[in-house]
């Protein structure tokens, strides 16, 4: 991918390369600004308005990132430490450093679940109302959508209604990670408040499909965001002239939701195209959001990290995930001509591969 003499990667390792719109740098040059920690600042206070109203809670508040979210979360649904019932594949579980074990005081309950949806069963049996010979309360349970390591699937809101109900009935508060759920909403077709129906709390990323170049949102309750600002300012997420960021977030919000659409579109023809080349290339079924697995052989130079450094060669960079699979999430700086590269440049890594003097095994 050349022209003269810059070389041009088609990006598909995270959504979070994304880049402000010109819109964003000129709302960020132009932002009315305050101290956040003081009175305030006006244009942070804009932002979580919009957040709120978007998803049908009371309030917002505006964090440094998802990841931050989390954990504030929990340690607002943590009073006295307890349990929380999470399913074993889930972002807080694999990818947050242990933030709810070691800040929140809280024993992750680890549910199976298939392509991003606990079973229900097993949900149902591990929450607990209170105090037991066994263990301690259920503090909260976890949700997310899109689910990230499953690859990018799209739980249904008939799932999310009945894990809701579950939690309901047993006094607990659910929260979502939602950190792409402005994808998920695309692809169900439905308002992101939706979707946020099914839960006391929810966390998404403005600086990932959405493009904004950092921060996240909490929302939910009155209650629960006052206590979530103290929580916040204990985890150094205090910020001063935050309404820098905030203006892009608020822009992010305001004109690129509806195109997330193009990316899932997008992905779903990468996943097509995957497909055609060889059925055991990618996942049995699409996830419906951005994000496609490839899923390649675990020996020797068939790895992920060989696939990784053979597409980098092709001007396709991705990201190994696993022992076994690369994760191609798609984005706005992709378009149309840039994943029929990406399908061509697979199909000719696969055949070279396949002339080696070494087996394909696992294609």
């Amino acid at each position: 991918m050349t022209s003269g003499n810059t070389e041009r990667f088609i990006d598909l390792r995270s959504d979070t390369v994304t880049r402000p719109t010109a819109w964003m740098w000129e709302a960020m040059q132009t932002a009315s600004l305050g101290d956040d920690t003081l009175e305030g600042d006006p244009t942070v206070r804009a932002l979580e308005h919009l957040a709120a109203v978007m998803t049908g809670k009371e309030e917002a508040m505006f964090v440094v990132s998802g990841t931050m979210g989390n954990l504030i979360a929990s340690l607002c649904h943590a009073t006295r430490g307890g349990e929380a019932v999470i399913d074993a594949q889930a972002h807080m579980a694999k990818s947050e450093a242990g933030g709810m074990s070691r800040l929140a005081h809280l024993f992750p309950v680890l549910i199976p679940s298939v392509r991003g949806e606990m079973d229900l069963d097993q949900l149902a049996g591990a929450l607990r109302p209170g105090f037991s010979r066994y263990g301690q309360p259920t503090a909260m349970v976890g949700v997310e959508s899109t689910h990230n390591h499953s690859g990018g699937y799209v739980p249904s809101l008939a799932y999310l209604a009945d894990v809701h109900a579950l939690a309901l009935r047993a006094s607990v508060p659910v929260h979502m990670d939602g950190a792409r759920i402005f994808n998920a909403a695309a692809a169900l077709s439905v308002d992101v408040a939706q979707i946020a129906a099914h839960c006391e709390s929810l966390t998404f990323c403005l600086s990932k499909g959405l493009s904004a170049p950092m921060g996240a949102m909490l929302a939910g309750s009155h209650a629960m965001i006052e206590q979530a600002r103290t929580f916040r300012r204990m985890t150094g997420g205090g910020l001063r002239q935050a309404g820098i960021m905030a203006a892009a977030g608020k822009v992010a919000l305001e004109t690129m939701v509806t195109r997330l659409a193009e990316d899932n579109r997008r992905a779903q023809r990468l996943w097509t195209g995957l497909a055609a080349i060889d059925p055991q290339l990618v996942d049995a079924v699409p996830s419906n959001s951005n994000i496609v697995r490839l899923r390649v052989a675990e020996q020797r130079e068939r790895n992920p990290k060989a696939w990784e450094a053979a597409l980098a060669k092709h001007g396709v960079l991705a990201r190994a995930s696993g022992t076994a699979t690369l994760r191609l999430v798609t984005h706005r700086h992709i378009g149309d001509d840039d994943i029929e590269e990406t399908i061509a440049a697979v199909a000719s890594i696969r055949d070279a591969f396949a002339a080696s003097a070494a087996p394909l095994g696992g294609l």
